[in-house]
């Protein structure tokens, strides 16, 4: 019998395919088609999905602010869109251990006008929207490998192969992956694209350009006690329990039906290998003014993800033969706003009235060079070009960065003549011998809980017989360079309990153990690791979180 594996893919071919169904892959399909039907062309358009369904991968804060979606459906209101709590307060704290002092809120920050949502509710109705204007949209098929046409331009994706047991063997549920082929790729993978990767080092698309960087957002959803909530008040923080060298703050979001959005979120530069972005979430709730707000509430979802930080200086060349870049795969995020869906929408629609324009032109270049001129002159490179300075800035410390960015904000109002640098963040950790230790409290069951319960609200599901879709490009590097400079931080960076060492009874031996099952794709692994040693790849198709309301 011919091995499965070597049979032909079935192949599908569209006009524009789509990789990604986050807020920026919807937008672009849909600005296609509203394209198309006002000119009476046909465009195939396809979006292909690697969550179960739209929504279950896509996790954010989040207040949504509202300036793509009007231009893009300015009867939203009439349509349904579930944006239905609008922000009614603003406060920006400053948090000791036992102390909350309230700060002026900084203007990027002021939420007039905008909306707390559930980012996952909302991507929900996009798909609805894009399907009845004839998009096709498939989730579960997870894009795992780029396809390329003789001359070397991309020609589409093929999705994973279901069904291949651990030991790289089909399965009797074996199920040959498809080839997607289409005219221009669209790539809107979100932060760290597995795929945009690969594009990165064929294309030389970060050549010239700041190394990109990152932080990590973990995020509860809590219900409390109703005499507590108060809808559409928002709260952020700086302070406890970072230390003034490590960039970091939280959120609180009081959403509807007596439902609190609360997250941290910590900066990938950070430097001591000890420190565990999760253990500081759990211990920040610990902190008065969040346990008095939780107290007798039940916490009910769990998620994690890193976001993309470096701004202005760290966007890569956007285009390659055969495709584009669209969303935080590209790095459109205010990260003084705390925002980035209305600028992951934008892009798309951008991107979207670009190959229009192509395809109208019956052109045959391999690329759709008005896309970057278009962005350029919109107000999304504006405002982005505005801030650029503000996340670097607290590369000096707290102190250093809050006293730039007021002077950013209210004197030079973002038209600063120089730009600072970013730095990769892999690179920032020191040597566990140089050091701090921290000591972590126990979790108390009560508002703070340990890693696996957590994952379990997440609804994380990965067949476990299949290919670990975290791969080490040298296993022996986890221990000889890892462990032994660096007391294995992978341990404590993932949010999932994905990494464990495993001794002998006698303490000798020590081996890395990567439990893949654990996995909520937040990709922290792939950006932290000091030595670049970890790849992150998509599983099955579906596998992962099934996050709901995140």
């Amino acid at each position: 019998m011919p091995d499965p594996r070597l049979m032909p893919r079935d192949v599908m071919e569209y006009d524009v395919l789509i990789v990604g169904a986050g807020p920026a892959g919807l937008s672009c399909a849909i600005r296609l088609k509203q394209l198309a039907k006002e000119k009476n062309r046909e465009l195939s358009v396809c979006v292909i999905e690697k969550g179960s369904e739209v929504g279950a991968h896509l996790m954010s804060g989040a207040v949504f602010e509202p300036r793509a979606l009007n231009e893009l459906f300015p009867d939203w209101r009439e349509r349904g869109c579930p944006l239905t709590v609008p922000v009614t307060e603003d406060r920006f704290m400053f948090l000791t251990k036992t102390r909350a002092w309230r700060l002026p809120t900084p203007p990027p920050m002021h939420n007039k006008g905008n909306y707390i949502i559930s980012l996952g509710y909302f991507a929900k109705w996009l798909a609805t929207q894009a399907e009845t204007l004839g998009v096709e949209i498939y989730p579960g098929f997870a894009a795992a490998e780029i396809l390329y046409n003789e001359k070397g331009s991309v020609r589409g994706v093929a999705t994973s192969d279901v069904g291949i047991a651990k030991n790289g063997e089909p399965t009797a549920r074996f199920t040959r992956g498809v080839e997607l082929e289409a005219k221009q790729t669209v790539f809107a993978e979100g932060c760290r694209g597995s795929l945009t990767k690969v594009l990165f080092e064929r294309y030389k698309l970060r050549d010239g350009v700041d190394p990109q960087t990152y932080g990590i957002g973990i995020k509860e959803i809590w219900e409390v006690d109703p005499a507590k909530h108060q809808a559409g008040h928002v709260v952020h923080s700086i302070g406890w329990p970072m230390d003034s060298r490590t960039y970091g703050g939280s959120w609180l979001y009081h959403w509807e039906n007596n439902l609190v959005s609360i997250g941290f979120v910590v900066g990938l530069d950070y430097e001591n290998p000890y420190l565990s972005p999760f253990e500081e979430f759990q211990r920040f709730k610990h902190h008065p003014m969040i346990s008095s707000l939780l107290r007798g509430g039940k916490r009910i979802s769990y998620g994690a993800r890193a976001l993309s930080e470096g701004g202005f200086q760290s966007i890569p060349k956007l285009l390659f033969p055969g495709g584009l870049l669209i969303g935080d795969t590209a790095g459109f995020l205010n990260v003084p706003k705390i925002k980035g869906n209305h600028l992951a929408m934008k892009s798309g629609m951008i991107a979207a009235e670009s190959l229009f324009d192509y395809f109208s032109q019956n052109s045959t270049a391999p690329e759709v060079i008005d896309y970057p001129e278009r962005l350029q002159k919109s107000w999304l490179w504006k405002e982005l070009r505005a801030v650029r300075n503000i996340r670097p800035s607290f590369h000096g410390g707290l102190l250093m960065g809050l006293i730039y960015s007021a002077i950013d904000n209210v004197l030079l109002r973002g038209n600063a003549p120089w730009t600072f640098r970013n730095h990769a963040d892999y690179k920032q950790l020191k040597s566990a011998a140089s050091s701090r230790k921290i000591d972590y409290p126990k979790p108390d069951g009560v508002f703070s809980f340990d890693r696996l319960s957590s994952v379990f609200l997440s609804n994380t599901n990965h067949d476990e017989d299949q290919p670990p879709h975290l791969k080490l490009r040298n296993p022996s590097v986890a221990i000889d360079t890892n462990l032994a400079i660096y007391d294995a931080p992978e341990t404590r960076y993932c949010p999932a309990a994905v990494y464990e060492i495993v001794r002998a009874a006698d303490g000798s031996n020590p081996r890395l153990v990567i439990n893949a099952q654990n996995c909520v794709h937040c990709k922290t692994c792939d950006i932290k690791d000091p030595t670049q040693n970890i790849d992150w790849v998509v599983p099955e198709g579906g596998g992962g979180p099934n996050y709901q309301g995140m």
